[in-house]
């Protein structure tokens, strides 16, 4: 269920802090060595520092972590960040193109109660990534990203009383992210509206899209509090964590899909794989890749891939879904065992290119390409030997599969686009005494 909370959000100040669009950054994970370059070039108040900030020769002591505490606390001193002085909600909609189409996604921002045995998840998580947002988190107390929650309401009652909140009103926030998307905050302070919002999803289940890591991170980090007999002093501390709830049945949701790549395997030859896979699959050869990408899309219903090795380009479409349940033994779902990104790990991968799965999870022959062109240049450099092409997993498959209690394969979603680091953020409050 979803317990929300209206919070006292920290915000840049643009009169001490600049353009809004020079301090915020995409999420600590989609961050690389150029992109952490551009950002602290764009401001010297950019989020990054604080998120991911560069690492100096001969840290301990003193370290990335201790840095970002230091750069928050000097921000909030100097008047850089201000935190609200009434608990808000805050409207944060995000303008956005993609296949042609211009679109617009509409969520709210709220802190959300710790509850991990009623939120919905829906991908494995590793422990690298758990341990480094849980240093800063020691280091700073603090909220920074975002945790990308779905629910479902038909009845649309949360986003009509926040709809009609922002009617004429101009954003508190607009920023322009690196993809020339918009992103639009605004505050909230109504009692009436903020009520309403929570009551019209407090009977909802959330679903984690985005942010597996910074929820489990935000977890462990409660339960240390606890063996400490720390308190929370304010509604604002480890008890909730700050999220982004976005309702599943409003238009605007674009998820993309995240196609593998394949290298480092001894003994390949892609017409001897093809004449293989004829076994379970119907092959057929295109010209091009944007033939292949029509193809591929235009029958995303029949658990279709696209292909790309040795200058051949094909699809492969399953005949019988029915080999999964054959393949696959113990308490899988059939909702799981009939994801596209399940069927070529386990047919393609595993069965036919003897890929399995801890050589996955180890990432051993596998990597990830966002873009189709970007895939077949990688093979065609001979860094890789097949790109497979993969249609998006849908939003309600990523509902179903979070249901059953399951967790999908690793990068089966990446929801587009991402929600911007430091738009608003969250400090919290705890009774150490």
């Amino acid at each position: 269920m979803a317990h929300i909370i209206p919070f006292r959000g920290m915000r840049y100040d643009p009169e001490h802090a600049g353009e809004a669009s020079d301090l915020v950054a995409q999420p600590y994970d989609r961050i690389g060595p150029e992109e952490q370059k551009a950002y602290y070039e764009r401001s010297p108040y950019n989020i990054v520092r604080i998120i991911k900030g560069v690492s100096k020769p001969g840290d301990n002591g003193e370290n990335v972590y201790t840095r970002a505490a230091c750069y928050l606390n000097e921000w909030l001193d100097e008047g850089i960040l201000v935190r609200d002085a009434e608990p808000s909600l805050y409207v944060y909609h995000q303008e956005y193109t993609f296949a042609g189409e211009r679109l617009m996604r509409k969520g709210f921002i709220a802190l959300g109660k710790l509850e991990p045995e009623k939120v919905h998840a829906h991908e494995k998580t590793l422990k690298g990534p758990k341990e480094d947002r849980l240093r800063l988190m020691r280091a700073t107390e603090g909220n920074f990203g975002h945790i990308f929650m779905l629910y479902s309401d038909p009845s649309r009652t949360a986003d009509g009383a926040l709809e009609e909140a922002i009617s004429g009103v101009e954003p508190t926030i607009s920023a322009v992210d690196d993809y020339g998307n918009n992103h639009y905050v605004w505050r909230i302070i109504d009692p009436e509206v903020i009520s309403v919002v929570q009551k019209a999803v407090a009977d909802k289940d959330l679903y984690i899209a985005d942010g597996h890591h910074r929820y489990e991170t935000a977890v462990n980090f409660m339960r240390e509090c606890e063996e400490k007999g720390w308190r929370p002093a304010a509604p604002e501390s480890f008890d909730v964590r700050m999220m982004t709830l976005f309702n599943i049945d409003e238009p605007g949701m674009t998820i993309r899909p995240i196609h593998r790549l394949v290298h480092a395997l001894s003994d390949y030859d892609p017409q001897t794989f093809l004449k293989k896979a004829e076994e379970n699959f119907e092959v057929k050869r295109y010209s091009s890749l944007a033939e292949m990408e029509h193809g591929v899309a235009a029958e995303k219903e029949h658990h279709i891939f696209g292909f790309y090795s040795g200058g051949i380009h094909a699809s492969l479409t399953l005949r019988d879904e029915g080999i999964m349940d054959r393949l696959i033994t113990g308490d899988w779902s059939g909702d799981w065992k009939r994801l596209d990104v399940s069927i070529l790990h386990t047919v393609i991968l595993d069965r036919l290119l003897g890929i399995d799965a801890k050589a996955l999870e180890e990432q051993r022959n596998i990597t990830y390409a966002h873009a189709p062109q970007e895939g077949v240049a990688a093979v065609d450099s001979g860094k890789e030997q097949i790109f497979f092409l993969l249609n998006p997993t849908s939003p309600s498959e990523v509902r179903r599969v979070a249901d059953h209690g399951e967790k999908m394969p690793q990068k089966s979603t990446d929801f587009y686009p991402k929600l911007l680091t430091g738009l608003v953020l969250s400090k919290m409050e705890i009774d150490k005494s």
